[in-house]
């Protein structure tokens, strides 16, 4: 995505980010797709053709979901971990991680980067009473693209972590496509 460029609006198989922004307004953006408070429960539910598909959990709604199932997250670990975004796609027993790092310059974001096997497990830990997967994905600009990160995404593949520039395919959430033909 060039700066200053336009995205989402403009694609159907795939959440496009530009900056910092929420799952919850991609989705908002895509046709077919419905985004709406759960009365009385944490998060927000996502419909596709009106079927409920996930749940977005950021931040601190992470923990009132744990909360909702008798996870009492002090007991598991001794920190919170904040996610910038979390996606639990319900049809395949999967909590997707979502960490949006974007930079234009040098910064600590590059330690920040080394750090997702250690979160994975403890969100692990987290939600092994819920027998939920987890997977953790970073969504990068084209500045981590520069060779100095070459070491870096490695790792992050080394240890079953993932990275995607700019954009997540619905697919790869195991999410509908409003652009496949049966609808």
């Amino acid at each position: 995505m060039k700066k200053g460029g336009h995205g989402g609006a403009h694609t159907h198989t795939g959440l496009i980010f530009e900056e910092r922004v929420s799952l919850k307004k991609l989705f908002k953006r895509l046709p077919g797709y419905d985004v709406s408070n759960i009365h009385g429960e944490a998060g927000f539910q996502v419909r596709y053709d009106q079927h409920l598909v996930a749940r977005l959990l950021a931040k601190h709604d992470f923990y009132r979901y744990l909360k909702e199932n008798d996870i009492d997250w002090r007991k598991v670990i001794s920190k919170k971990l904040l996610p910038d975004d979390a996606l639990l796609v319900i049809i395949r027993d999967t909590l997707f991680i979502v960490e949006i790092k974007f930079q234009e310059v040098a910064g600590s974001v590059d330690e920040k980067l080394q750090t997702c096997d250690f979160k994975r497990k403890q969100y692990r830990r987290l939600v092994r009473p819920l027998k939920l997967r987890v997977e953790y994905v970073y969504v990068l600009n084209d500045w981590f693209k520069q060779p100095q990160y070459k070491d870096t995404l490695c790792y992050i593949e080394s240890v079953n972590c993932h990275y995607m520039f700019n954009e997540i395919p619905l697919s790869w959430f195991g999410l509908p496509n409003p652009n496949d033909p049966v609808r």
